[in-house]
């Protein structure tokens, strides 16, 4: 059981240091080659996706982009994406689908892009596509919450067969600040809000929203890569073996009931 308070855990995954899925890919697998484009409007830059192997199976890719630096932030929009960039992952998806690849997602982003632009082509309706796509999606899906998974901005990544969180991870219906500015209208009360979600590894598996926690290494993930790629890996493997072992039928049926139960509660 982790002796960090969620505020604790958030501040280490917002170190400037920790890896981003442009660490892991090549680490993790083999021959990753990037496909741009939704073929509706452009390439949103915030996701990136394609096709790789792992442990020579060919797998399709979608991954939410954070940088180290200014630049790379800017480059990738800090990880908040257009309605292009979802639709650009639900087209790698299909395409997954079509040639019976496993579908890895990671999770990143403090939430959707919320400028006029991105409402003017339809966000909201590019998050629930989809979220209502992916839940009846003819293959595996695994999603990897390697940061922040921040609102629906997060979940139109997350509807998936398992959910896995690094440990320091933490998985959200709001940021911390959108809770406190929406609740006391003092986005100062971050850290309040923070420890009162729920939003830690730890907090959703036992709330069944998680199904499994990825260690770190001591003091987060930046203090070793190639451990952390290492243990990222394992489960991955791990979680293809579990999956595969489902026919497809049960695989949709499962992964149906897994969000179903999502936000049950008794009085």
């Amino acid at each position: 059981m982790s002796e960090l308070t969620a505020w604790e855990h958030l501040q280490i995954v917002r170190n400037k240091e920790r890896p981003t899925v442009l660490d892991y890919i090549p680490l993790i697998f083999d021959d990753f080659y990037e496909c741009r484009g939704d073929r509706l409007y452009s390439d949103d830059r915030a996701i990136i996706g394609g096709i790789a192997r792992f442990h020579s199976i060919p797998v399709t890719i979608i991954a939410q982009v954070k940088g180290k630096d200014l630049e790379t932030n800017k480059e990738h929009n800090f990880a908040m994406a257009h309605p292009e960039g979802y639709r650009k992952a639900l087209r790698l998806a299909k395409q997954a689908e079509k040639f019976h690849r496993p579908v890895i997602c990671f999770i990143d982003t403090p939430g959707a892009y919320c400028g006029i632009g991105a409402e003017e082509r339809g966000q909201g309706e590019a998050i629930a596509r989809n979220m209502m796509e992916f839940m009846s999606l003819k293959t595996p899906i695994i999603s990897i919450v390697t940061g922040e998974g921040g609102s629906g901005g997060a979940l139109a990544l997350g509807v998936c067969d398992e959910l896995a969180m690094l440990e320091n991870a933490v998985y959200s219906v709001v940021s911390p600040r959108g809770c406190a500015n929406i609740l006391w209208k003092d986005g100062s009360r971050e850290k309040e809000a923070a420890n009162l979600l729920r939003i830690t590894a730890e907090d959703l598996i036992q709330l069944e929203i998680a199904d499994y926690e990825i260690p770190e290494p001591a003091g987060g993930a930046h203090n070793s890569l190639s451990l952390m790629s290492q243990n990222i890996a394992t489960y991955i493997f791990e979680a293809l073996q579990r999956i595969s072992q489902k026919d497809l039928a049960n695989l949709m049926e499962s992964r149906y009931n897994k969000f179903r139960k999502i936000g049950v509660y008794s009085e």
